[in-house]
């Protein structure tokens, strides 16, 4: 058996109001700022900070599944096969409601719309961020397995 966890990474993903995800996995592909990392066991020690995007973990109990998590943003730090994303928040494919998700990229469009006819630039970010966030959790519900 230990032999086996030296070729396994655990992908812990945590935001404040607990842990999201917590499973053994083969691979982990996030989203960071200066690009997509791929991760596999014994991968360097690395901290890096993540964009808003999806998460991929192709776990080593079902090859042929990979899980989808939606996270918005955060930090990936990976040191001895242990992979932990600390982020504001984050959402499993499966749990994401699409209604509220689709509900969300409208309010962020009508945001963007009026912003743009007051010229608030500080309120056209705000609001763009959302409207990522709210695609992003589209995307990311497309993957239910």
């Amino acid at each position: 058996m230990a032999e086996n966890t030296k070729n396994v990474v655990t992908v812990n993903i945590v935001t404040p109001d607990g842990v999201v995800y917590d499973h053994h996995a083969n691979l982990l592909v996030a989203c960071a700022i200066d690009g997509d990392l791929g991760i596999m066991a014994n991968h360097e020690p690395i901290i890096a900070p993540l964009k808003i995007g999806e998460v991929r973990v192709k776990r080593t109990d079902d090859p042929n599944h990979e899980d989808a998590i939606a996270v918005n943003g955060g930090f990936l730090e990976v040191n001895n096969n242990i992979a932990s994303i600390v982020a504001d928040s984050a959402e499993r494919a499966r749990n994401i409601d699409v209604t509220r998700a689709e509900h969300a990229r409208e309010r962020a469009q009508q945001k963007i719309k009026a912003a743009e006819a007051k010229h608030d630039t500080d309120e056209i970010a705000r609001a763009q961020i959302a409207l990522n966030r709210a695609i992003n959790r589209i995307n990311v519900s497309k993957h239910r397995g």
